[in-house]
């Protein structure tokens, strides 16, 4: 009997692990249906509305952090391939596995004559960086995960959040990276990042993670009466939010963390709400309006990139009678 490729076996638990994490929640949530849906017909639909815009501002901001990294290395794309580019390769982070988005990005990015080495490395940047920014943001919850309190231990976190905020410190990150390259076997970076494009970058990230974490506040507040003052339900929200979500990345056997950020953000905004039913509508409500804005992006890039036979072969292209030179001078054009 053949033995079966390593790669299909750990595919294989990844998606198991998936599954039964995904079940978990499911059956958690179905265990509470009656509590979770009535908390759910209590968010009217201004809220709903206004949830759904902070939650498309996140990936805009992500998306021109992930560019801006880009052109520092030296592929200064147009926002519309990008945003082409960028969105639907997004949708590989709902498989199991780490890599999915990274890959779709770089084959993508190579019919604009990107090399796939320099998008892969934005992309594998792009993500630690998005779970250091997240963290930041996500520090002050911290103690309401560990000790589900939002008035202790807040003091350590003055001594905390400078070092982690200095993991985004040039040099060192730039020697991080260059480090973690190694490990992998890559190629190095072609040159260091410059900190302006880090400072750029880290600053998309960050007001990503906040406005992600402020449709989790109007949901909360729309949910019902919160049993904590307006400062600490944005700890709770906001910076739960973020918290739950950075953590959750972690978790790179799973698609986009489903289940982890979900119960560590119930465990953060059960304090802070009525009950625990209504921080699971939250979570259930947040879960969707994410998956429906990436739907949506990317829905909107796959138009793009089509229309702009980023997702064609060469032989394809050659059918379709489009010439690469005439490609090349519209992709500088675009550019």
């Amino acid at each position: 009997m053949a033995a079966i490729p390593r790669h299909r076996v750990l595919n294989g638990l990844r998606i198991a692990l998936a599954l039964l994490v995904t079940a978990a929640v499911t059956v958690a949530v179905v265990r509470n249906w009656s509590e979770v849906s009535a908390d759910l017909r209590r968010i009217d639909g201004g809220s709903l509305a206004l949830a759904g815009v902070f939650v498309a501002v996140a990936p805009i901001l992500t998306m021109l952090g992930w560019r801006r990294l880009l052109a520092d290395l030296g592929s200064d794309l147009h926002v519309a391939p990008a945003g082409g580019i960028f969105f639907v390769g997004q949708l590989g982070k709902y498989l199991p596995g780490s890599v999915w988005s990274i890959v779709a990005q770089a084959e993508m990015a190579a019919r604009l004559h990107i090399p796939r080495s320099r998008s892969a490395v934005v992309g594998m940047i792009t993500l630690g960086l998005a779970a250091i920014c997240g963290f930041v943001v996500g520090l002050p919850a911290l103690p309401l995960l560990l000790r589900r309190e939002g008035g202790e231990g807040m003091g350590w976190l003055l001594l905390a959040l400078p070092l982690v905020v200095v993991l985004l410190w040039p040099p060192l990150l730039n020697w991080g990276i260059d480090f973690g390259l190694r490990l992998l076997r890559r190629e190095p970076l072609e040159h260091s990042l410059s900190g302006r494009a880090v400072l750029t970058t880290a600053a998309c990230f960050i007001g990503a993670w906040i406005f992600s974490g402020l449709h989790a506040w109007v949901l909360v507040r729309a949910i019902g009466e919160p049993t904590v003052d307006p400062g600490q339900l944005v700890v709770a929200s906001v910076c739960g939010f973020a918290l739950a979500s950075s953590m959750a990345m972690f978790s790179v056997v799973l698609p986009a963390g489903v289940g982890v950020r979900e119960g560590l953000l119930v465990l953060i905004l059960a304090p802070a709400t009525t009950s625990t039913s209504a921080a699971a509508a939250v979570v259930v409500l947040s879960r969707f309006l994410t998956v429906l804005a990436d739907v949506v992006f990317a829905l909107a890039g796959w138009a793009y990139a089509r229309s702009h036979h980023l997702l064609t072969n060469r032989a394809e292209r050659a059918q379709e009678g489009v010439v690469l030179e005439e490609d090349a001078e519209a992709d500088s054009a675009a550019t």
